[in-house]
């Protein structure tokens, strides 16, 4: 395992499975397991799976500035948001470039939880918050784990009375197994899914439950790359992996803007006064790529950095590619000119693992486009 500074209390299970526990966002992570991730993969779509996505980080934000912080911060309205609610959003530096995301959760009046992931919002967050009658408090021993899946209701609704009323990015304080929980219903995978946030002393009992009840179900542990499966047919981008600062321009810094990478609606209508967002505005019809995807001839798919030709000159690069049993195809997101971002141009990636593979343009997300099965209710 590489040099960690953060840990999760399930480690010994990752490792039991078969995992090395490699480095992301300073955790342990079971980036590997000793079984098939295309069973991962399917068990998510078509039953439900289990994933400890601890490594995101939880920052709670209290006191009467807690709000301004977040306004300040973010790209979103947050005197729309609720307690109960939480809505993804966006933060971006001076340059109106990205430089994270997070969900919100709104717990109270004047109390947030914020929890992102690799990248620059935990110190976004303490700079908005400088001079300011607010507490910022990072959050290593609440876990979460997320359980997603159609059957992750069904397994839910046996022990957490009301989960099935609960929409689409909302969520309640519950209990579960006997522990205290708070349980949202949100996920980075395109299905119906939960995350329960646990505490570091409960997340392996509460693991151990879920793996041992959930297995009649088909419900099975699942490591955190089988995300990236799920993710590339469902539009989700992960930061720095579909970004700049892994693909950087030849005479550009590092840095994307949220109309290259499709995340404007991040923005609430008319919002001004968060960090760069006099730039953001500025660079509306200056991009210099499109985020974009691509539907791929045969069933291997290219690894990610493969480049995208035409006519033989590269134009972009796959970022990050899948195949699907289930349905079918192999299809990736790239990094495109702005001119290829339509439907139906036809390009090539050249792979080294699969050689030159056809491919055709199309907009995302490729799997559930209207966003059905996620939004569910009932």
């Amino acid at each position: 395992m590489t040099a960690s500074w953060r840990f999760s209390t399930l480690a010994d299970r990752h490792r039991a499975l078969g995992s090395g526990l490699e480095d992301w966002s300073g955790m342990g992570t079971a980036w590997s397991y000793d079984g098939d991730p295309l069973a991962e993969y399917m068990a998510i779509r078509t039953k439900a799976g289990i994933m400890d996505v601890s490594g995101l980080k939880k920052v709670h934000i209290t006191g009467p500035a807690a709000s301004h912080v977040i306004d300040r911060a973010t790209t979103r309205n947050v005197e729309k948001l609720m307690p109960g609610r939480a809505v993804y959003a966006c933060m971006l530096n001076d340059a109106g470039k990205f430089v994270d995301d997070c969900v919100i959760y709104r717990t109270g009046p004047n109390a947030f939880m914020v929890v992102h992931g690799a990248g620059a919002g935990h110190e976004q967050l303490t700079m908005a918050a400088t001079g300011r009658d607010v507490s910022i408090r990072f959050d290593d021993n609440l876990h979460d784990l997320s359980l997603q899946g159609p059957l992750a209701v069904d397994f839910l609704e046996k022990y957490v009375p009301g989960i099935r009323n609960l929409t689409y990015f909302s969520h309640m304080p519950t209990s579960l197994f006997g522990v205290p929980a708070m349980i949202s219903r949100t996920g980075y995978t395109g299905e119906r899914g939960y995350e329960l946030f646990v505490r570091g002393q409960d997340a392996p009992m509460v693991w151990d439950r879920i793996v041992a009840e959930g297995a009649a179900m088909g419900i099975i542990p699942c490591r955190f790359t089988t995300l990236d499966l799920l993710r590339t047919e469902s539009y989700l981008l992960f930061f720095p992996y579909d970004n700049s600062e892994a693909y950087p321009f030849e005479n550009d810094p590092c840095g994307d803007t949220l109309w290259e990478l499709g995340l404007d609606f991040t923005v609430s209508p008319g919002k001004t006064g968060f960090r760069g967002a006099e730039e953001h505005y500025r660079l509306k019809g200056r991009e210099r790529f499109k985020i974009w995807g691509l539907k791929l001839a045969g069933k291997v798919p290219p690894e990610n950095g493969a480049p995208v030709l035409r006519d033989g000159q590269q134009i972009g690069v796959v970022t990050q590619a899948m195949y699907s049993p289930l349905n079918d195809w192999t299809v990736a997101i790239a990094r495109l000119p702005v001119d290829c971002a339509n439907e139906g141009t036809r390009l090539v990636v050249d792979s080294k693992d699969a050689g030159r593979i056809g491919a055709v343009t199309a907009p995302m997300p490729f799997f559930d486009p209207d966003k059905k099965r996620r939004t569910a209710k009932g």
